[in-house]
Parts: C-alpha cells; sequence; structure tokens
C-alpha cells in the first residue's frame, strides 16, 4: 500500500519532477508535488511525495530527513491526515477579526 510522506524545507525553485526524480533513489514514487501559492503560484517551500510502499516510504524518510537538498535541509516524515482547522468549514460566523458583527472592545 501507498505511504504519503510530508517534505519540508525544499528550495522554491524546485519542480514536481526534481522532486520525484530525487526520492526514487529511495524506491517506486507514484507522486510528487510541491505545493505552490494559489494566486502567485510560487512555492511555498513544501510538498508530498507517495511512495508505493511501507518499506520504500520508511527507506526514504532514513535517507532523507535531515538531508542536503538544494543547499537546504530536507525534513521528511509520515504525512498527517488533512483536518478542518480553524480556516475550514467555510465563511460562517466564528470571529476572524475582520470587523462586522459581534462585540465591541471598548
Amino acid at each position: 500500500m501507498a505511504k504519503k510522506l510530508f517534505v519540508g524545507g525544499l528550495p522554491y525553485s524546485t519542480t514536481d519532477d526534481q522532486l520525484k526524480e530525487h526520492f526514487s533513489a529511495a524506491g517506486t514514487v507514484v507522486s510528487a508535488q510541491v505545493i505552490t501559492d494559489k494566486f502567485s503560484g510560487r512555492s511555498k517551500g513544501f510538498g508530498f511525495i507517495e511512495m508505493s510502499s511501507d518499506e520504500e516510504a520508511d527507506k526514504a524518510i532514513q535517507m532523507f530527513n535531515g538531508a542536503d537538498f538544494g543547499g537546504r535541509s530536507l525534513a521528511v516524515n509520515e504525512a498527517r491526515p488533512k483536518t478542518e482547522g480553524p480556516r475550514g468549514g467555510g465563511r460562517g460566523f466564528g470571529g476572524g477579526g475582520r470587523g462586522g458583527f459581534g462585540r465591541r472592545d471598548e
């Protein structure tokens, strides 16, 4: 079964293909994605790798966590499932400090 890994500390110039090629040294890379800002299109300096097996994912963590990549030190660990955070759930009433209704600080 495939296992997804978080990869932090990427140089901002890293492409999906470069990430996939680099991690292929640890095994079969199912997918590689550098996360980009939706407005500017620039890299956010992190991404996700999906390795084809748990063993290959563990090998990738051992090989690349703390290793140099493009002059930066990588942080590689098992990706956590996406959860609804403080920003999740739409734009209901819940504060956010952007004016509107609610209490007045006097």
